[in-house]
């Protein structure tokens, strides 16, 4: 009696290899359904806390998002931003440009550096309270401080 019971219970479903068979289009599906987004700066803070060496700037959209890289957990951080603040290099170049204050926005700056050389910039400080995060190039040692609207982690 317990055998047949047991026989006929019910087996659990596997979604992904279900939705797999029943769409044309199943990979798109499978990872639509895999994929988590999570709208919090706190998971970009911890993450950046536990293994900061690991966190990298990848790209930067046309939109104004910044988009992190974490090579330990494989997560990826979208930042939108509203403003881009770029601080100069030096000492010596600042009381030059304090004179005349001709400077591109932040913005440009900080497209240049993103498509000329990645590997250089590295995030060094944020607070999800004042959702304000700041980059750093050491190329170009400018500072990038970026005012964020809206923090997104999406695992890879």
């Amino acid at each position: 009696m317990q055998a047949e019971r047991l026989a006929s219970s019910p087996k659990p479903i596997d979604y992904q290899r279900t939705i797999a068979h029943d769409s044309a289009d199943a990979g798109l599906v499978v990872k639509a359904i895999m994929a988590q987004v999570i709208r919090s700066g706190a998971f970009l803070q911890q993450c950046w806390s536990v293994h900061p060496l690991c966190v990298t700037v990848k790209r930067m959209t046309d939109e104004q998002v910044v988009v992190l890289s974490c090579s330990s957990c494989k997560s990826a951080h979208y930042l939108t931003t509203t403003t881009i603040a770029s601080n100069g290099a030096s000492v010596q170049e600042a009381s030059a440009e304090d004179n005349v204050r001709d400077e591109p926005p932040g913005e440009e700056y900080l497209k240049a550096c993103v498509s000329s050389h990645p590997s250089a910039l590295s995030l060094r400080e944020m607070d999800v309270f004042q959702d304000l995060v700041r980059l750093r190039c050491a190329d170009c040692r400018r500072l990038y401080d970026l005012v964020v609207s809206t923090f997104e982690t999406r695992q890879k």
